[in-house]
């Protein structure tokens, strides 16, 4: 778990991007305000931001590479959902290797977004 955190490469399970989120969460929500008490200048808040943005996208990415899809679906809204709930494919795709080891391409097709399409 957690193997490249920053890289926009590869595939990544549920569990790992659902606590990827919480960090994100928890570090700018926590690190701003200790920030803001402490009245340091905003450039030492993008100190923390950018590098806390640039993990919670390559996480995004990494977990629609999981579901079958670019990681620019990301910033559909509420894509997060998606993301979150649904399971990615079995097997590798295009992206690698299944995250959880399994090599049962079945064919089934976990992607929500494919059945809204057709």
């Amino acid at each position: 778990m957690f193997k490249n955190p920053f890289s926009f490469n590869g595939r990544i399970r549920r569990l790992e991007y659902g606590l990827s989120i919480i960090m994100y969460f928890v570090i700018v929500g926590i690190g701003t305000n200790i920030l803001d008490i402490l009245h340091w200048p905003d450039y030492i808040v993008m100190v923390i931001w950018v590098p806390c943005l640039w993990f919670y996208l390559a996480q995004g990415a990494k977990r629609c590479h999981d579901i079958g899809n670019s990681g620019f679906y990301q910033i559909i809204p509420l894509y997060f959902l998606v993301m979150i709930f649904s399971e990615g494919y079995g097997g590798e795709n295009e992206y690698g290797n299944d995250p959880k080891g399994a090599n049962n391409d079945n064919g089934a097709n976990p992607n929500i977004l494919d059945d809204v399409i057709k």
